[in-house]
């Protein structure tokens, strides 16, 4: 059989088992006298609900409420929700620029609630990457001395720095704009800009708080292409934020959503979508097409079917399990018998065109 390589939307789910970062009954809360009135009562209850009505009803803000959840080494997890719901408090809890009223933030198995500012300093230069909405480009220097601004707080050389800064102007596409001012940018190039000043560091962890969602959508979807393109070369660890379901439908290997404050559901695309375990994720994901989320190996039979295994004619092509029905249905025009399914060079099975309309199908029916 032959291989097909697969693009477009195909992800591979996060395997590992090593865990890069971990939120431990994270607590954000604002107000006056809150960490505080939030010591006080949180000595009366054992419960995270309770809790957090009580200090509502001391006219404190809940930003986030006991939020715990872990990202793997290499994972893109994005966190999303509406506005309000705590989603960019979280990922700047991660980095102490906001400071967690309460809770343990492990980076590596260390507690970075507990470095001090000189430690923290050295850990943001050198350890984690950060993109925000805003692109935060200094309009009186170039890309060249932008992206080599970080460089030149960690105390590098000049010519260090403008080696750096060029692997990664060349890394996002950015070779021959070295010289340019950000006002003769568009705004997709400042945003690779921002990117790329963000890498130059070589950071264990990426932070990115809704990086693309200033963009129009045209430039949204290239600059997503290119994440994900940036992602497979440098396997980063992620932590996205998006209010997007579709955008972290795309680039997501696990997604986390908040309201309120509180953490509702973390999953797989695939389980967020098909299993909510409420009606505010449902809403969520309500008009998600069922064939970008539901993948050949989910339908894939066991490759010990040697009736469906014979079938299969001298050529059949062979699919990565992590691609989406939406992507592999185009290849039953020529191929009606069906397609063969692997992961990692396993076989998993068989997936044919009778299958994904039964899938479909059982998913358009009313629960």
């Amino acid at each position: 059989m032959s291989t097909t390589n697969t693009t477009g939307d195909s992800k591979d789910a996060i395997t590992g088992s090593d865990v890069k970062i971990s939120c431990r009954s994270v607590w954000k809360v604002y107000g006056d006298n809150a960490d505080a009135k939030f010591q006080a009562l949180s000595k009366h209850h054992t419960n995270a609900n309770p809790l957090r009505q009580s200090l509502i009803d001391e006219g404190l803000i809940v930003a986030a409420a006991d939020v715990s959840f872990d990202v793997r080494a290499g994972e893109i997890f994005i966190i999303m929700g509406l506005s309000g719901s705590g989603k960019s408090t979280m990922v700047r809890c991660l980095s102490r620029l906001v400071e967690p009223t309460s809770g343990e933030v492990l980076l590596d198995g260390e507690d970075l609630l507990s470095a001090n500012d000189k430690e923290l300093i050295k850990i943001r230069r050198h350890r984690m990457g950060m993109v925000f909405q805003n692109f935060g480009l200094m309009p009186h220097l170039t890309v060249l001395e932008n992206i080599g601004f970080p460089l030149k707080l960690q105390g590098r050389s000049s010519q260090d720095r403008q080696a750096r800064a060029k692997e990664v102007i060349k890394l996002v596409g950015l070779a021959g704009r070295e010289d340019s001012f950000p006002r003769e940018l568009s705004g997709g190039q400042q945003q690779r800009v921002g990117i790329a000043r963000s890498l130059a560091v070589e950071p264990d962890v990426w932070l990115l708080d809704e990086p693309f969602s200033a963009l129009d959508p045209l430039i949204r979807r290239q600059m997503q292409d290119e994440f994900l393109r940036l992602q497979s070369l440098l396997n980063k660890t992620i932590v996205f934020i998006t209010h997007d379901f579709l955008e972290a439908l795309r680039l997501a290997d696990r997604i986390a959503i908040m309201k309120d404050g509180q953490l509702v559901q973390v999953g797989t695309p695939t389980e967020l979508v098909l299993n909510p375990v409420n009606d505010y994720v449902a809403e969520f994901t309500k008009d998600v097409p069922r064939d970008r989320v539901i993948t050949v190996g989910e339908l894939a039979i066991d490759a010990a079917n040697e009736n469906l295994s014979k079938q299969l004619p001298e050529g059949t092509p062979t699919i990565n399990g992590g691609t989406t029905l939406d992507s592999v249905m185009p290849l039953f025009e020529s191929h009606p018998h069906g397609v063969s399914v692997e992961h990692k060079g396993e076989n998993l099975g068989v997936v044919t065109p009778a299958m994904v309309i039964k899938a479909l199908a059982q998913q358009q029916q009313p629960a």
